[in-house]
Parts: structure tokens; sequence; C-alpha cells
């Protein structure tokens, strides 16, 4: 049985000097966007606000201090607290398709945009999720729980750490106010930045405004996002294509390490390319193609093999919304939409067996064909053998570098496929430093396990105890090595900590 309250006992945070420094916050770009795209509204002021996580080496790369995010002033406007009345919050509203669904207005209903950093990687936007209600919230209280806004931090970091475009979590704020979902459970809001918050569910509902709204919001993107697109020949076509190249891209490196977004609705695909909304997500222990964790997920719509299909049928509803820029004539309108949608294939394949091919350490000679066909059948060999995806490719990777051939063989339930696949394996793989060297920067040691993810939740959440999730936020930052005192977090979960089923954050 839960607690009756998971919210009771001290909390550690981040110290809070008292000192005062200039808000590094610039005026938000989306008011500039036209009224039907967004709301002005302030977050919902908290009870006892505190600084639990900041993401230093966040700010470190963005090249900024971290003075005015550890200061009072910037707990407040973080917490949402404090407002500029020169630079109001927004949320930003949005339609899209849920599970195949057309759902015409939903929206930042827990989330407010505050504006842009200006970084050493460009403008990046900061977002309060858990902020309170927005005219968006459908009924809903605006608030996160602690522990999905710790999820959210682990899983983005994660992916931070396999150089896999997302949006980044830059603090944890406790709020010391209750929320009520199926029991009590302490409240918190994360600190989320993003090279950019438009999705292809912003582009479905500025159609539904009309076409000068859909052009308003793909004349932002090209400025703000595809600047080199901006001034060609055909502007839109054109960002119609780097959308879908940026997306395969994105797919083919989540199925590499296993990932499972879980609710890769139209609202849920962002067009800069990065991972968004760390939901339902989760990365795969033993490889199964038809694998799900979302607890909604009923039929496998977003299952990890279906994942480049989804994809595409989210940038044809993407395409369908740009036809009245991409030609005067429909006809030639959908012609040009098919030809640029065509990008997504290619490049997904590129990337998926490129990838493919340096986690197998598969010589470069070999054709195309027969590296692409053994990348597949290992992928089914495991699926036979019920093998965790992480621990046989980082097996391997150090049974390529003089680890003896046990060290993956007792993974298999038959011992001579093993033996077999290793025989195949090693007539096609390449034995040069460099190609060892690219192998190993293609097979993490270690994922964000949900057994692992959850016990960090579950430590503190229930315990207040922090250090799980220190830990494991630590060792996900760098993913390809792992420290001795680490060893624990790369084992695959016992039957009783397996987790099956994950939940939308809200």
């Amino acid at each position: 049985q839960p607690p009756a309250d998971r919210t009771s006992g001290p909390l550690r945070v981040v110290s809070m000097p008292s000192y005062n420094t200039a808000n590094p916050l610039r005026s938000n770009h989306y008011t500039t966007l036209p009224t039907d795209l967004f709301s002005v509204t302030a977050p919902e002021p908290v009870a006892a606000p505190a600084l639990l996580v900041l993401n230093a080496g966040l700010l470190n790369s963005y090249d900024l201090e971290d003075r005015w995010f550890r200061s009072t002033d910037g707990l407040a406007v973080l917490s949402g607290c404090a407002t500029n009345p020169a630079n109001p919050p927004v949320a930003m509203a949005y339609a899209g398709h849920q599970f195949g669904h057309r759902v015409p207005l939903l929206g930042d209903g827990r989330a407010h945009m505050l504006g842009q950093l200006a970084t050493a990687q460009g403008l990046v936007d900061v977002q309060l999720k858990g902020s309170g209600r927005t005219p968006y919230s459908r009924g809903g209280d605006g608030r996160a729980t602690l522990a999905s806004v710790l999820r959210e931090y682990l899983i983005s970091e994660a992916m931070a750490g396999l150089n896999i475009p997302a949006t980044r979590s830059l603090a944890v704020i406790a709020t010391g106010e209750t929320v009520y979902r199926e029991y009590p459970e302490a409240g918190a809001i994360l600190v989320r930045t993003a090279r950019s918050h438009i999705r292809v569910g912003s582009f479905q509902l500025a159609a539904d405004k009309g076409p000068d709204v859909v052009q308003a919001l793909a004349d932002h993107l090209l400025q703000h996002h595809y600047p080199e697109l901006h001034d060609s020949e055909l502007p839109y076509a054109g960002l119609l294509r780097a959308a879908c190249i940026r997306q395969g891209n994105l797919i083919a490196q989540w199925m590499l390490c296993g990932f499972i977004h879980g609710v890769m609705n139209t609202d849920n695909m962002s067009l800069v390319g990065e991972t968004i909304d760390f939901g339902p997500c989760a990365f795969m222990d033993e490889f199964n193609p038809n694998k799900v964790f979302s607890s909604i997920d009923k039929r496998g719509r977003y299952a990890w093999a279906e994942q480049p299909g989804i994809a595409i049928w989210n940038l044809s509803r993407f395409a369908e919304t740009l036809l009245p820029l991409l030609a005067p004539d429909t006809d030639a309108a959908l012609a040009i939409a098919e030809r640029e949608l065509g990008a997504f294939l290619p490049e997904f394949q590129q990337t998926f067996y490129t990838g493919m091919t340096k986690k197998l350490r598969l010589k470069e000679s070999v054709a195309n064909a027969q590296r692409h066909k053994f990348a597949d059948s290992t992928l089914q060999m495991l699926s036979e053998q019920e093998i965790d995806m992480t621990v046989f490719f980082d097996s391997l990777t150090r049974v390529a570098n003089g680890a003896f051939d046990t060290l993956l063989l007792q993974q298999f339930t038959d011992k001579t496929v093993g033996e077999l696949w290793l025989t195949e394996w090693r007539d096609l793989a390449a034995d040069d430093f460099e190609s060892l060297s690219a192998m190993r920067q293609h097979n993490p040691a270690i994922i964000a396990r949900n057994h692992q993810v959850e016990a960090a939740l579950l430590a503190a959440v229930e315990s207040n105890n922090m250090q799980p999730f220190t830990r494991l936020s630590e060792a996900l930052k760098n993913p390809y090595e792992i420290a001795a005192e680490n060893l624990d977090l790369q084992t695959p979960p016992s039957p009783e900590e397996r987790v099956t089923a994950t939940f939308c954050g809200t």
C-alpha cells in the first residue's frame, strides 16, 4: 500500500545566496506570433519554493554563470512566484493527433514559457512545467509531482549523455505543496530548456486558423531555426525536407539505443529534431521490436519498431498544413510534399545502418546489403534469445577489445546459436583501432534502466533521499564509461524489479 502522504520530511536543497544579479532571460520571441498560437498567462505562485537540483553542467555548456539561478530573484522567477511585466510568460497553443485521433485544441496545460536565454549554443527556450493552470488545462490542476519531474530530468539527461538531441532539464524546484493524484504526493516544477517548443501540432492549430497563420509560424521557424533556408527559392519545401531529415536522424538514434518514446502524438514531435515530452518513455532491457511501455498504448501503436512509420505519419500531417505555401495548385503542392517527405526514409536508414555498422564493428569494405542483412539478423537473434540489448553490445565491445567469448556467450539460452553468430561476426568485423574506438562510442555501458530510475525516484519521494538520484544522473553523463562503484547500475532487472508499464507525468 502507498503511504497516505508522500510530502512529509525535509528535502535537501541547494543553498540560496541572498545576492541579486541581472535576470538573463530575454524577451519571449513567441509573442511575435499570431495570438491564436499562445496565451499570455502567469504561473501560479507556490507556497515554499526550494531549489532541489541545478544542472551546473548544462549551464557550463551554455557558457552561463549560475549566480542568478542560485539567487533569491532567480528562485522567485523559476518557481513562478515572480514575473516580469515587460516580458510576461505565455502558454503555447497547439492541436494534435493523439493515438491517431484529432484533437482540435491542446496546448500547454501545465507549462509556462518564460522567454529565451542567450547561450553559447544560441537562443534556448526556458519553460516551467508544473507551474499551474493555463487556458489549456482542460480541468487539470496544472501541477506536477516530484516523481514525474525527477523522472524527466533523468531521462532527458540520459539522452544528452548519449548525444541524442533532446530538451534539457535545467533545474528542479520543490514547491512545498501537495499534488493529489492517486494519493497525495510532493509537488515540483521542472525548468526545461529547448531550442524550440514548436511542434507538428502547432502547425495543425495554425492551419485551422488560416494560411496566413501557417505562414507566420513557418517564417518564425525558418528565421530562428533554419536560417539557411529563409531566403531560398522554395523555403517552405526546404523546411519540410529539413524537418524530415532531422526527424529521420533522431528516430534512428533512439532505436539504436533501445529507446521507446511511448507517446509519439503529433503534439509531441518537435520540428527542430529534438526529443520532447518524456512521459511514458523507456529504454528496453531485453530486445523486443514490439516492446511497448506506455500503459495506455494497448495496440502497440508506438512500439520500438513502429517509430519510423509513426514519424512519417506525423510528418505527413505537417506537410498537409504547408500545402497552401508549397504551390497555388493543389496537385502541384501535393507533388512537392510527397517529394520532400521522401527525404525521411533514406536519412533514417542511413543513420540506423551506419550506427549498426559501428555498433557491430563491421568492415566498411563489406557490401551494404550484407551489412544490413547481418544487422537485421543480429537484432532478430537478440529477440529470439531474449537478450538484453545494452548488455549484449557492451559485452561485444569488450570481446572485441580482448575479453573472453564467454562474456557474450553466457547471455544465450542456446550457446550453439551464440557460437555460430560469433563465427559469422568475426568474418565481417574490422580489426583496426579506429573502428574499435567508434564501437565503444556507439555502445553505452549504461542506460537509464527503468528499475534503476524507479528506485531513485522512490528514494527521493518516500525517504527524501536524493543520493540515488544524484548517483544515477552523474553516471548517465558519460554512459560509455562506468566507474567500478557503479557497476550495479549496468545490471538488468530481476523478475521482481522489472518495470512493465510507464505512465504520463500529468
